[in-house]
């Protein structure tokens, strides 16, 4: 391991739990900077599960994601590869799509993908979505926040609320999930 790498996983855990306490507190649901050429949606909350519980639970997103939200219509053709380089993929007879690809993960506690999702795949957008878990004050807190910028054309101000719904939902269906996993 080289002196870059051993200095960088500690900074980089400091600065997750430091997100993670300055988001405590009761669930929050918040969408900003909201302008044509872009928008920021938020979602924190506390999952009655640890955070590896959660972690594992966004790898299977196939038992939480609405099916409805995706272009089959079939939530079980969904599949996320928790890896650098993994796709969240749909697979269906006649036809796939590529949502997102995972640019980030810090097994446990975080999960970053690149993509535009839905309508957002055909306009001219960058989009980072991420996962992040940890514990603050003894509870496991998820942050789901999804960034979406492009150029003013694209009109993002008029997808934000939309986005901010699918997202919100796809948020409560995996804490449902992730607590639901939970051994008693």
């Amino acid at each position: 391991m080289d002196m870059n790498t051993s200095i960088r996983t500690p900074i980089c855990t400091l600065l997750a739990a430091g997100l993670l306490l300055a988001t405590a507190g009761a669930a929050l649901a918040d969408t900003s900077a909201v302008s044509s050429s872009g928008f920021v949606v938020t979602h924190r909350k506390e999952v009655k599960a640890t955070p590896q519980q959660v972690f594992e639970a966004i790898g299977r997103i196939d038992k939480w994601w609405n099916g409805a939200h995706s272009y089959s219509g079939q939530a079980s053709n969904l599949g996320l590869d928790l890896n650098a380089g993994g796709c969240f993929c749909e697979r269906w007879d006649g036809g796939s799509v590529l949502h997102a690809t995972v640019v980030y993960v810090a097994k446990g506690s975080a999960v970053r993908l690149i993509g535009g999702l839905g309508p957002l795949q055909a306009l001219p957008v960058n989009a980072v979505l991420t996962f992040g878990t940890g514990v603050v004050e003894g509870k496991t807190m998820l942050n789901v926040t999804y960034r979406v910028g492009g150029n003013a054309e694209a009109a993002l101000d008029k997808l934000a609320g939309p986005v901010d719904g699918v997202i919100g939902e796809a948020t409560a269906r995996l804490i449902a999930h992730a607590e639901a996993s939970v051994k008693p």
